[in-house]
């Protein structure tokens, strides 16, 4: 059945396609060693150049392979880096825990495991992880203070270093105690906090590589003795005609010059419909054929076509995403100061002016810089984003960059693509309109049904789809442009358009489908023996949770938008029935990343859910991109955060656990810095005179505490499903 007039709406055929193209910036890389002490705040920007390493997988846009690719594989080496450092020293520390004399005596074991040369052995094995498991910390002071920009790396390697130069003066005949043990554990923890950390940012975005593969990797080129040659699609040219087979894909952007056929544009333009293509037309390379041959003459390739286009948008809207900085990173600069000061007022005071000995009063100041060292800081934001990121990939939600999601607290504006988020992507009868007394409405459905049971027409699947069963059917045939009609039960069924209504002078003469027309739903009239019964009105069918979760969205305070391809009467009908603010109609595929950009305009936090390659760069445009899971690989590359399932009302369970989380970190950063404020006074000897001093044991022990609250702390989020 061929209701090409009401195929829904064919904008996409006269899409524009003369998009200017942008060469995205080169990325300048950092030397490789510098990774491994990468600060917090800087791997958003090498997430950024990670992006970009598959930017030219495919004949699109090939140039910047390698570049791109070699910058990824640092960052993955990082990850790798930190990992082996941590289960190496992880393996070292069991015999530095065994060796030292504090673990011993809490394990009631004596001087049981001592023996001559221990403490040599200790300070062996410690100066081992110290030297190998501390290496990025070491070198991010050295970084950091050359940059004039101290910060957690420039705590952790001093607090590491004074742990570590005292314990090693003790063992070689100072009068005092060794913390070897809290000096490896201590490593062992931070560089587990950074792979945690850098685990959940390391996602780096193969976008680029998702849309190149759209491409097929060679055309049928049209010889000029009429023979069809098979070349690869870098060898195209403008102005070459290829032939395209059933159900090949379209090599490139070019006009129909012989043929016809319906082509998928669905993971190009993100809309449900097959679009009927005949000679003149304009067909996208990418897009996928349907039933028929076509010859398509070659108009534009390489950087031209529309989905170079797309990926060049991509590829800016991700190089122009702020860079977030880190919350315990913040945290951590200006306690830094203050347990670097306090260190040195504790060696001052015991020294000048309490006229103690140097061992006393080091032991005083490795105590502060212990009890002061972010063990809890350092895993207060990573373990609530570890935990968080674990907990909703197990509810079907899944958290691809971190600083987008704790951005997600703020959204003050959702933006839906219409198609396949807020509704199905499927044609279903939303209307039926009874036109005789006599008839049924089911039974119009039933008689329709049966006829467009032999049809392979979306909207004759649709009409389908809504019947349970169907009548047999004699004598089918198809109306060629106006519908379809066959004998069901002994009567003439028609099946048609309005432009066979038209032809026949049959007057339906009902405001109803006049009102339905209005909505942008597309009318089928169902004409029995001759006469008019009824007309099925049918549209993308709204999902049953899209209502439920706006209404939900909007209670939170958060504006609700749709944006479509579609024409202003469908998007109009769709806003109304969900009660939306605000909707963009009739919107090309590289326009949606300008309608972001427009409602940023506003001063609103903008988040964007779609589905389709189209929406790739609205969702890198956004302020948080969150990608429905029943759509394309690459939007879901392209997104910051992915719903598995086509439920809206995920939609809202993700926003509310970035809230429950971003209150979780800022609970462990005020539990973790306000510890400290309580404890460094207590290690630098406030209460000496009350008989209570702290060992740089005991300092430690406390500090492992702290961290082990902010741990179970982060184990109390929760998703908060509807």
């Amino acid at each position: 059945m061929d209701h090409s007039e009401h195929s829904g709406n064919n904008e996409h055929n006269k899409m524009k396609h003369d998009m200017n193209s942008h060469d995205s910036p080169d990325a300048s890389h950092e030397k490789h060693e510098e990774h491994h002490e990468m600060k917090h705040e800087e791997h958003d920007r090498h997430k950024g150049h990670a992006d970009h390493r598959d930017a030219g997988a495919s004949p699109p846009a090939h140039e910047g392979h390698d570049k791109h690719k070699g910058h990824a594989d640092h960052h993955a080496h990082m990850v790798a880096d930190f990992r082996k450092r941590f289960w190496i020293s992880i393996v070292v520390t069991i015999p530095i825990l065994i060796l030292s004399p504090l673990i011993q005596e809490l394990a009631g074991l004596g001087d049981s495991l001592r023996f001559t040369g221990d403490l040599y052995l200790l300070f062996g094995l410690s100066s081992f992880v110290f030297f190998h498991g501390g290496y990025p910390f070491l070198k991010g002071l050295f970084n950091e203070l050359k940059g004039a920009r101290p910060g957690m790396m420039t705590l952790i390697a001093i607090a590491i270093s004074t742990a570590y130069v005292y314990s090693s003066v003790v063992v070689f005949g100072l009068e005092g105690k060794v913390f070897f043990w809290e000096l490896a554990t201590l490593i062992d923890i931070m560089l587990l906090g950074h792979w945690i950390e850098m685990k959940s940012i390391m996602g780096a975005s193969r976008a680029l590589e998702e849309l190149a593969r759209l491409m097929p990797s060679e055309a049928h080129k049209l010889m000029p003795d009429g023979s069809t040659q098979d070349i690869a699609l870098d060898k195209l040219n403008t102005g070459d005609r290829v032939l395209v087979k059933p159900g090949e894909k379209i090599p490139a952007d070019g006009d129909v010059v012989a043929g016809g056929s319906s082509v998928n544009e669905a993971m190009l333009t993100g809309e449900s419909m097959p679009v009927s293509k005949k000679t003149g037309d304009r067909v996208i390379g990418g897009s996928i054929n349907g039933e028929g041959s076509i010859t398509v003459e070659i108009k534009k390739t390489g950087k031209d076509s529309f989905l170079s286009q797309v990926i060049e948008l991509v590829k800016e809207a991700q190089e122009s995403k702020s860079k977030t900085q880190d919350l315990a990173n913040r945290a951590a600069l200006w306690l830094t100061g203050i347990a670097l000061g306090s260190g040195a007022i504790t060696l001052f005071i015991w020294l000048v002016i309490m006229n103690k000995d140097f061992a006393f009063a080091l032991e005083r100041t490795v105590t502060v810089m212990v009890i002061a060292c972010p063990h809890a800081l350092g895993l207060a934001v990573p373990l609530v984003v570890a935990v968080s990121t674990a907990l909703s990939a197990s509810n079907g939600l899944l958290i691809r960059n971190r600083a987008a999601f704790e951005k997600a607290r703020n959204i003050q504006a959702i933006i839906f693509d219409k198609t396949g988020t807020l509704t199905e992507g499927r044609f279903g009868v939303t209307d039926t309109v009874i036109l005789k007394d006599d008839a049924d409405e089911k039974e119009i459905i039933k008689y329709a049904a049966s006829v467009e049971a032999h049809s392979e027409h979306p909207i004759a699947k649709g009409i389908v789809d809504s019947s349970p069963e169907t009548y047999p059917v004699e004598g089918f045939r198809a109306i060629p442009g106006k519908g379809a009609e066959g004998r069901v039960n002994n009567r003439d069924v028609k099946v048609v358009s309005p432009g066979y209504l038209r032809e026949n002078n049959i007057e339906a003469g009902d405001e109803r489908i006049e009102r339905l027309a209005s909505q942008g739903k597309t009318v089928v009239f169902v004409i029995i023996d001759g006469e008019l019964k009824g007309a099925v009105a049918l549209a993308d069918v709204i999902r049953p949770e899209s209502k439920k979760a706006i209404s939900m969205l909007r209670e939170m305070g958060i504006k609700c938008m749709m944006l479509t391809g579609d024409n202003r009467q469908v998007a109009a009908w769709v806003s109304e029935e969900l009660q939306l603010d605000d909707y963009f109609a009739e919107v090309l595929p590289h326009e949606k990343s300008a309608k972001i950009k427009e409602v940023q305009a506003r001063n609103l936090v903008v988040a964007m859910t779609g589905d389709g390659v189209n929406d790739a760069p609205a969702l890198a445009q956004a302020d948080v991109g969150i990608a429905i899971g029943a759509g394309t690989d690459v939007a879901v590359e392209t997104a910051d955060i992915i719903l598995v399932n086509s439920n809206p009302l995920d939609a809202v369970a993700i926003l509310g656990l970035a809230r429950a989380t971003y209150r979780k970190m800022i609970q462990n950063l005020i539990w973790a810095t306000g510890y400290n404020a309580f404890a460094i006074p207590l290690a630098a000897g406030a209460l000496y005179k009350a008989g209570i001093l702290l060992t740089p044991a005991m300092g430690a022990v406390l500090m492992s505490l702290s961290t082990v609250i902010v741990a179970v702390n982060a184990r109390f989020l929760k998703v908060e499903k509807k």
